[in-house]
């Protein structure tokens, strides 16, 4: 399965999202972003009534992954997203709330064994461009190529602060670099899946790019590689 998985990694407001998109469109294959899945639980916990940091506890989060179904499908338009219990939740996955609530959702280990076997099911389906954190390392160590997509602080933060429903109202851009330093710390020391690039990834550094130069970029690479 891992043979046809393209692996994108990368830290929050990196531009991997846009990237992996724009590449699997290029490629006429599918996109997973894995972010997403677990912005996805993190929604179905606030729903069920988990709103602190505190109450993220495997305890309190296992039976919301009891009744949480959970799968990348077709919409209308013919695109893959996500549908969460049954309904596409799109920008909801994107609210202040969520986004809050995510780091400290997904440092629970039954939640990153849940969405670990979804991810690696998907790969059963043919070729695939799957983002987020771990996939590289983790979930598909042996994915034919991986990609470690990143930016300068400065540039995150502005790209963050650029995306709707991201930031709550008024957020300034001093405030949106402490955001992003401060899940940066979460997402890099975690004892489950820490953020790191996979030893055999490439590294793209996006900074002062733009999203058609990187993926032309991973594509030369996949091209060279091939």
């Amino acid at each position: 399965m891992a043979d046809s998985v393209i692996a994108i990694d990368g830290p929050a407001a990196s531009g991997k999202s846009t990237v992996a998109a724009r590449l699997a469109g290029r490629l006429g294959i599918a996109y997973v972003n894995t972010g997403n899945m677990f912005r996805a639980v993190t929604l179905a916990a606030r729903r069920a009534g988990i709103t602190q940091a505190a109450d993220c506890t495997a305890e309190k989060l296992i039976p919301v992954l009891e009744r949480l179904d959970l799968d990348y499908e077709r919409n209308a338009e013919g695109n893959f997203e996500l549908r969460l219990n049954g309904t596409f939740p799109g920008e909801a996955l994107r609210s202040p709330e969520v986004a809050a609530l995510v780091s400290p959702v997904a440092t629970v280990g039954p939640v990153r064994e849940f969405l670990k076997r979804r991810q690696r099911e998907m790969a059963g389906h043919g070729w695939l461009v799957m983002e987020g954190r771990d996939i590289g390392t983790v979930i598909f160590p042996h994915a034919r190529y991986k990609f470690f997509v990143t930016a300068s602080p400065l540039e995150r933060a502005r790209r963050r602060l650029a995306q709707e429903g991201e930031n709550f109202s008024g957020a300034t851009l001093e405030e949106v670099a402490k955001a992003i330093a401060e899940r940066d710390r979460i997402d890099s020391t975690r004892e489950i899946a820490p953020l790191k690039p996979a030893p055999d990834a490439v590294t793209v550094d996006t900074t002062g790019m733009s999203i058609e130069e990187v993926v032309d970029f991973i594509v030369g690479r996949m091209e060279h590689e091939a």
